[in-house]
């Protein structure tokens, strides 16, 4: 069941869930709208490893915004923080953004129960386009969860992204063990 935005607000007032910097505006029927921040950045090698720790250069965009270009995975950052204590929060791109042509995650749009950190993202585009810091980029959507939680994100010793951050994080899979 997707939380209303009554139910959203409920939970911001009770601190299950967490929104900072949070703004009244932006909480819509069933949803939050989050912002891009203006850090973003691109991985330094053309081939990138799995196992290996690929590394990224960070890009800061200025205010009169930044060209994206198709062919180039971009990591981007939501300007705000969030805290989810006992809903799941999937994060979607808006509407106009995509009718840009403009893609905020290839696979991670699900959060996990007890996920404390600002959204990092997986830009890409379908042709160039100019964004913009401070823009809204998506909407967290949070869904109930049915039953105890074992195994909140935050406590797991094995996270790979509890670390809060206002920057974009690269890709952590080369702790996996395979």
């Amino acid at each position: 069941m997707i939380l209303s935005d009554k139910k959203i607000l409920a939970a911001i007032q009770a601190g299950d869930i967490v929104i900072e910097p949070y703004d009244r505006s932006c909480l819509g029927t069933n949803s939050y709208d989050v912002h891009l921040s203006k850090y973003l950045a691109v991985y330094n090698d053309e081939v990138l490893d799995a196992k290996k720790h690929n590394t990224i250069r960070e890009i800061v965009m200025p205010e009169e915004g930044y060209v994206l270009q198709p062919g180039v995975l971009y990591l981007g950052v939501t300007e705000e923080y969030t805290e989810t204590h006992n809903s799941v929060p999937f994060l979607e791109g808006k509407s106009s953004v995509g009718r840009l042509g403009i893609d905020i995650h290839a696979t991670a749009g699900k959060g996990d129960v007890g996920f404390c950190n600002t959204w990092t993202l997986e830009i890409s585009c379908t042709q160039p386009v100019r964004v913009y810091p401070g823009m809204p980029i998506g909407q967290l959507i949070y869904f109930m969860v049915d039953g105890d939680i074992e195994n909140y994100y935050n406590k797991k010793a094995n996270a790979k992204y509890n670390t809060r951050t206002e920057k974009p994080v690269e890709s952590m899979m080369w702790k996996n063990k395979f």
